[in-house]
């Protein structure tokens, strides 16, 4: 699946990152993780501490995949605002569906503390903004939501937004302690957590094919370098090409682009280096960097063709940063890394792990959606306590299948 072209600049954060060898037998495990990039990861982050026999395969390298392209702004809130999903859900369904995102955010920071490698993990704020006048009330409404259940955030007025960025817009939501992170220096970190905790990670190994002994209650998995696993569970955290092994008729592609400008010497101008995007569809959204570059992304177009989707690169490339200077026309920037990506999202705003009859103790991690990384964290958590403890009654929220519950 040709996922992304162009320049990436997380892999440059990190040029002596762990690598791992290649399969070289036959191997049998309780649990087999195929895909290394960051849901790879957090799923063995969480299977490090289980008494089970873990091994994580990767086809190429890690973290080589959409983690590569991964922008990492860590936020609970998504292209869906929770009001919406509310009509679909109801109201208890996505108040506890924002409570999951919350813990995966503090968890994400707590796993950050745990691992010996540096993944950049900071809290920042979030600046939501209305893209037009029409926008704003449905705005409130998403505020009023939000603070009912006690998200620490505040309504900025036109005033208020004025006085804080050179730049206006009627109104914003300013939430608090989100966060930013390296998505893949955070994969890493995981991972060696994970192996030295004893989960064994291949990397240059690709799954060819699959069969599950029903006598055995095993999967075996084969690997275009002529080994096989044998699994008691499978997690299929392959990110978007998991649709290559399963078609989930629930997700959707366009593709996207980000721009990462060289590091900036002044970034006094930009309010506590907050997140930055909006309500516009689709939408422009803004981050810095621990070395202060600035990664600006979006203008998502809806070719699913890779010819068609790289073709606009340089044209989306411009338009990024001619957005960026009309917001900030005091920070001089020039684009270093930029690339074109497509991004999986779900038609209905909520991620999904994949349970289908053809593939037996199997679950497929899609962790679609704007919140990715957040996504996985939580998917990760659910799928790692079924799979650990027998039962995990919030998985039922993201099965591919929704349960609507509690829809009123």
């Amino acid at each position: 699946m040709n996922l992304q072209s162009g320049t990436y600049y997380w892999p440059t954060t990190f040029p002596d990152a762990p690598t791992y060898p290649l399969l070289a037998e036959d191997l049998s495990c309780d649990v087999l993780i195929i895909g290394g990039g960051s849901s790879g990861a957090q799923c063995a982050y969480y299977l490090a501490d289980a008494d089970l026999d873990v091994i994580v395969i990767e086809k190429t390298t890690i973290g080589s995949g959409s983690t590569s392209t991964n922008t990492a702004l860590i936020q609970y809130s998504g292209e869906k605002m929770f009001t919406d999903l509310i009509n679909t859900f109801g109201e208890n369904y996505i108040k506890r569906h924002l409570q999951l995102l919350q813990e995966a955010i503090n968890e994400m920071e707590t796993a950050s503390k745990n691992v010996t490698i540096d993944c950049e993990f900071i809290r920042r704020d979030t600046l939501y903004s209305a893209s037009c006048a029409e926008d704003v009330e449905s705005l409130k409404k998403e505020y009023e939501f939000l603070k009912q259940h006690h998200c620490e955030l505040a309504f900025l007025t036109k005033e208020d937004i004025e006085a804080k960025y050179p730049f206006s817009r009627d109104a914003a939501i300013y939430s608090y302690n989100d966060a930013e992170i390296n998505p893949f220096r955070f994969t890493h970190a995981l991972l060696d957590y994970a192996a030295k905790k004893g989960i064994r990670v291949y990397e240059n190994t690709e799954m060819n094919g699959h069969f599950y002994d029903k006598q055995k209650g095993m999967m075996t998995v084969s690997t275009k370098n002529g080994c096989s696993i044998q699994a008691r569970y499978i997690i299929f955290a392959a990110g978007y090409e998991g649709m290559e092994i399963k078609k989930e008729k629930k997700a959707s592609f366009v593709s996207t682009y980000t721009v990462t400008t060289n590091p900036v010497k002044d970034l006094s101008k930009w309010y506590n280096r907050t997140l930055i995007w909006e309500t516009a569809r689709p939408y422009l959204f803004m981050r810095t960097t621990r070395d202060n570059r600035i990664i600006i992304g979006g203008l998502d177009d809806n070719t699913t063709y890779p010819e068609d989707r790289d073709s606009k690169l340089i044209h989306k490339k411009n338009k990024l940063i001619e957005e960026f200077n009309n917001m900030f026309p005091t920070i001089k920037v020039q684009p270093e890394y930029y690339l074109a990506a497509f991004y999986g999202g779900t038609v209905d705003g909520i991620p999904i792990i994949g349970k289908y009859e053809e593939y037996p103790n199997s679950y497929f991690l899609f962790a679609f959606g704007d919140n990715g990384t957040v996504y996985s964290q939580l998917l990760s958590k659910l799928i790692v306590k079924e799979i650990v403890e027998g039962n995990c009654p919030d998985l039922a929220l993201y099965l591919q299948e929704r349960p609507l519950l509690n829809k009123r």
